[in-house]
């Protein structure tokens, strides 16, 4: 009985050894990198994503939000479809988001008011729907700003005239500043700062921020 007692005691180390080193096996590894459309980007080296006008379809991937190192990001001009994936707010590095010309649906995230470093937000002729979050009004550095051409409804949030002073005076083909609603079916009464004009820099015309909105749904 004895002689068994120094190998009870090796295999008791050798259980527990082996559970330890699988153990260590069973944890997540690190994400490195991400792969979108058929392409791997590493999430340390990566800073912009443009992939305008590259015959883009279906939904961004929810795993763009782990590329959070991205300072520009760029997908316009494509066929995407489906609602703004929440993650995109975890690109809290982001200065440029331009989604236009695509096909997408559904209501902004929310999330997108954590993108406070953003001077450039394009989100034009698209299919976007409901109301505009009040949490744009975050976005205090914009000073390049679209979200006509789409179907917002409902009230524009008050705080929207806490963004950059110099987005309510832009130019449009001087690409310095720009601000509009055109196109949508937003209601009145419109928040104070956005019932003036922008300067059209191609005609020089003074046109109106809110531009044209179907208002047939407001009521009276």
């Amino acid at each position: 009985m004895k002689k068994l007692f120094p190998l009870l005691s090796v295999l008791f180390l050798i259980y527990w050894g082996c559970e330890g080193y699988y153990g260590t096996y069973s944890e997540k590894p690190k994400v490195t990198e991400v792969r979108l459309w058929g392409e791997d980007y590493l999430i340390e080296s990566t800073f912009k994503l443009d992939l305008s006008n590259s015959g883009l379809t279906g939904f961004i991937p929810p795993e763009i939000g782990n590329l959070t190192n991205l300072t520009d990001l760029r997908l316009g001009v494509n066929e995407l479809t489906g609602s703004i994936p929440t993650e995109i707010g975890n690109l809290t590095k982001l200065t440029k988001l331009i989604l236009y010309k695509n096909e997408f649906t559904g209501k902004i995230p929310s999330e997108i008011g954590n993108l406070t470093n953003l001077t450039n937000l394009r989100l034009e002729y698209n299919q976007l729907t409901g109301s505009i979050p009040s949490e744009m009004g975050n976005l205090i550095n914009l000073e390049y700003f679209r979200l006509d051409h789409n179907d917002f409804t409902g009230l524009l949030p008050e705080n929207l005239c806490d963004l950059n002073e110099s987005v309510f005076r832009g130019s449009i083909y001087g690409l310095t500043s720009y601000l509009t609603f055109s196109y949508n079916r937003l209601c009145p009464p419109y928040p104070s700062c956005l019932r003036g004009t922008y300067t059209d820099g191609y005609s020089g015309n003074q046109i109106p921020i809110i531009g044209n909105q179907d208002t047939s749904n407001c009521g009276d």
